[in-house]
């Protein structure tokens, strides 16, 4: 048989293990928002610009013909 002691020892380490497991996944959720916040606020605008960047350079480019530059 295992001693009473040994048991209560186990049961405290594995205790502390689901903490520390739940603390990490609590980390990893943290991190992968973050992630889809900055994919959502960064990359999305910057793509968005591939496309307004050159619409803007012609319209620009039109108007200073229109002038006469």
């Amino acid at each position: 048989m295992i001693d009473p002691e040994l048991a209560a020892k186990l049961d405290e380490i594995s205790a502390k293990a689901e903490k520390a497991y739940q603390s990490a996944e609590k980390v990893r959720r943290y991190l992968f928002w973050t992630g889809v916040i900055t994919a959502a606020l960064i990359v999305l605008p910057a793509i968005g610009l591939l496309f307004a960047i050159p619409q803007f350079v012609s319209s620009y480019t039109t108007t200073l013909q229109s002038v006469g530059l």
